[in-house]
């Protein structure tokens, strides 16, 4: 007996990503709360908890760079138009790299961190674009496969460096932070990768986009991602150890298609959950918070490291909180941006209002329609 499937009407905005985004974001801000104040002696992996909580962090990032691609290719090929600049994407689209990088440098100037990373991205996105309308016989996912793959495997090269080897020598520090540097926190090796697999499934669901809350759909991706996730290791452990492939080391791409795995499990799950749960799901608080990040971002790293201001949490709590007292203390450092959420939807015709001309002037510069 075949699974029979409600048909559920595809809504104009795919809100499995506004919940992707909004886990992300709050798994982040618990993420980087519980690093910076958790005391040293309860960061040990005989604790159940520590080690649960480690698990789940190492995969916040990686499925936030996924889904802004996916984002953001979703968006830019709702919108084609009859040239490269006459669409309004493209010019956000350099008008948020610009905004980020600003962000990026300005709150860690000596560092190569996610923003800077995504901003890379959205850039290496609009260049496949328009060689894509310049190339037209090659398919613009293509594009983003071969790029992101082609960033996965120089994690070959680069996941063998020790840590004290920056590349390429003799450059400028913000040019090794880049790739493999004193400060490369996000470097686009390999992390651009992953947001340039996020556009290749962002260009795919566009052409399916009726189809996206179906089994035929989801199933797939589950099978894929729980592949990637479970057989990652025990292939490429088993390719090491063919002599021949040995000295290319290939279980450095382990870890790659392990979170992989775990993105393309949660989306199909989040999919799966919009589609046959939440079907009737409108904007709420929950899903505004997904679609106010880069202001999020920003704040939570004034309140939390401290920059320019040299006030923080880190200044007065600096690993120093204890098991018993860590999960209520993260739990109200997530509260507190909740509530700017909730706040910031209350009061935004007016703060709309009050930097309407700053806005009307960038929108202007970059070209963009008010």
């Amino acid at each position: 007996m075949g699974v029979q499937e409600p048909n559920p009407k595809p809504s104009k905005r795919l809100y499995f990503i506004d919940i992707a985004r909004s886990i992300a974001i709050l798994l982040m801000l618990q993420g980087h709360f519980v690093d910076t104040t958790l005391a040293d002696e309860f960061r040990d992996p005989h604790y159940l908890a520590y080690t649960i909580w480690s698990y789940i962090r190492q995969f916040t990032a990686t499925i936030f760079l996924t889904v802004t691609g996916i984002v953001f290719t979703y968006l830019l090929l709702n919108q084609r138009s009859e040239g490269y600049f006459q669409n309004q994407r493209i010019r956000k689209g350099f008008k948020r790299v610009i905004e980020l990088l600003f962000w990026g440098y300005f709150l860690q100037p000596n560092a190569f961190h996610v923003l800077q990373c995504i901003a890379l991205g959205l850039l290496l996105i609009m260049l496949f674009y328009g060689l894509s309308l310049s190339i037209k016989w090659i398919p613009l996912p293509f594009f983003f496969l071969l790029g992101g793959s082609l960033i996965f495997l120089s994690n070959l090269y680069f996941g063998g460096l020790k840590s004290d080897f920056y590349w390429p020598e003799n450059a400028p520090t913000y040019i090794q932070n880049l790739f493999h540097g004193p400060n490369s926190i996000f470097p686009i090796t390999p992390y651009l990768g992953f947001t340039l697999i996020g556009a290749f499934l962002g260009s795919m669901l566009v052409g399916i986009k009726n189809k996206i809350h179906s089994w035929k759909f989801i199933l797939p991706s589950v099978v894929v991602g729980a592949a990637f996730l479970f057989l990652a290791k025990p292939l490429f452990l088993y390719l090491h150890n063919i002599p021949s492939l040995s000295p290319f080391k290939l279980y450095f791409l382990n870890w790659i298609f392990l979170k992989l795995g775990m993105v393309l499990l949660v989306l199909s799950s989040l999919i799966a959950i919009e589609a046959y749960l939440l079907r009737n799901i409108t904007p709420n608080l929950f899903l505004k918070i997904g679609q106010n990040t880069l202001s999020i971002f920003i704040i939570h790293v004034f309140i939390l490291y401290g920059p320019i201001i040299n006030y923080s949490i880190k200044k007065y709590y600096n690993h120093s909180i204890s098991a018993f007292w860590i999960t209520p203390a993260a739990i109200g450092f997530v509260l507190i941006f909740v509530l700017y959420v909730y706040l910031l939807d209350r009061f935004r015709p007016t703060i709309s209002n009050v930097l309407k001309p700053v806005r009307s002037l960038t929108n202007r510069f970059f070209g963009i329609q008010d």
